[in-house]
């Protein structure tokens, strides 16, 4: 599963997701839908944004989980 690292990012550089949100414009909403995956997609300007306002690289950015189906399949 991808996940989306905002909020622990910000808590290393000590910045709230109301400081994100206003610096991208973005709604309470559509940010926190983004921070808990509850999006199919998400725009390369978005990703770049969040990069350039966190000062991190996409790598930093986007993790991949494994989800159970995945554990349960490499014990198989």
């Amino acid at each position: 599963m991808i996940k989306i690292n905002i909020e622990e990012l910000l808590r290393q550089q000590g910045k709230s997701k109301y400081w994100l949100r206003t610096q991208m414009n973005l709604t309470s909403r559509n940010l926190n839908r983004i921070i808990h995956n509850q999006t199919t997609s998400i725009s390369f300007k978005y990703i770049e944004d969040f990069c350039k306002f966190l000062n991190c690289t996409p790598g930093e950015l986007i993790l991949i989980q494994p989800t159970e189906e995945i554990k349960e399949t490499k014990k198989g």
